[in-house]
């Protein structure tokens, strides 16, 4: 009879070990670049809002646009043994010694909205958008809006060197190339931020005949292209008639500018990543079969026929 109770005792000590294991928090490390932009500052908020409502505790790190500062986030984030971490890479290269060092560890890295150079089997999965196809969106209703008129393009590129510049950049080089007719005459980064794209839109102006010698303007994420209609409007011209304007990411300041007739189109770039990166992740800690490798997200393209003011009032509230 002894015996017999100090079995069920075992048996039931053992069941509550395991209900206790089952149960533990899922920790998750998040490097983020930033919070250089309105779409970035909203994927933070996404991301932390996908944490909570999943129970998982998330470990926050602001880069402020330093790579040295990532690097030394995951290794935090390495010794402290979290559970996965989830990094949104500020450039494409550099990063195979900290990710060989997490993968030796054991902990599996997910990459949000950009990518990186390097062994693919260094992160479990990369959640982004198609950015080549974002730049050949912005390219091909710049070439059909324009039609044959010549048009002078100024570009407003991404941070040197991260992985949205380099393919936004070749998506719409490939849409306009072969179009004669349409030059980019002009091409300098602006960070990704409002300041520096107002700061170099300036610089564009006054070395093309205070703008009046261009067309349109390209900029790689809406933040810079706010900053770039600024400029335009303090160098007399009206953006959006005087200078097309056509960017990336649809944050609800450009349809604030698209609904005032002063921009012309922008590509949307979902900010909620966190919610396939946590989908993917849960399947793979249930299951250790790993995902496929890129996780795309959607882009649509909008323009002023899409009632921009109604636009603008849906995302606003989503923590732009």
């Amino acid at each position: 009879m002894k015996l017999k109770t100090a079995l069920i005792s075992a048996t039931i000590f053992a069941a509550c070990m395991f209900t206790s294991a089952s149960a533990k928090q899922l920790v998750v490390g998040f490097s983020q670049i930033g919070s250089e932009s309105g779409w970035r500052a909203a994927e933070t908020t996404l991301t932390k809002q996908e944490a909570k409502k999943r129970g998982i505790d998330l470990k926050f790190a602001d880069a402020q646009q330093k790579q040295e500062n990532q690097i030394k986030a995951i290794r935090s984030f390495i010794a402290q043994g979290v559970d996965a971490i989830l990094l949104a890479p500020v450039v494409e290269t550099g990063w195979d010694a900290v990710l060989k060092e997490a993968k030796e560890a054991k902990i599996p890295v997910i990459l949000l909205d950009r990518t990186v150079n390097g062994p693919k089997d260094l992160y479990l999965t990369a959640v982004t958008s198609d950015l080549v196809h974002e730049g050949k969106v912005a390219g091909d209703w710049l070439v059909k809006t324009v039609g044959d008129k010549k048009c002078n393009i100024v570009e407003l590129q991404g941070t040197t060197g991260s992985s949205p510049a380099i393919a936004r950049k070749k998506g719409f080089e490939e849409a306009v190339k072969g179009h004669d007719n349409l030059k980019i005459v002009r091409s300098q980064t602006g960070d990704f931020t409002r300041a520096k794209g107002k700061e170099v839109m300036e610089s564009f102006l006054k070395a093309e005949n205070g703008g009046k010698n261009i067309c349109a303007l390209y900029a790689h994420n809406d933040d810079m292209a706010v900053g770039a209609i600024q400029a335009i409007k303090e160098a007399g011209l009206k953006p959006g008639k005087d200078i097309l304007t056509v960017s990336i990411d649809s944050v609800p300041d450009l349809f604030k500018a698209m609904a005032a007739g002063e921009a012309n189109a922008t590509v949307e770039l979902t900010p909620n990543m966190a919610g396939p990166a946590f989908d993917a992740l849960d399947a793979y800690l249930k299951t250790k079969k790993e995902p496929q490798k890129w996780i795309q997200t959607e882009s649509k393209l909008y323009t002023q026929a899409d009632d921009p003011q109604k636009v603008y009032e849906q995302k606003k509230d989503l923590g732009y």
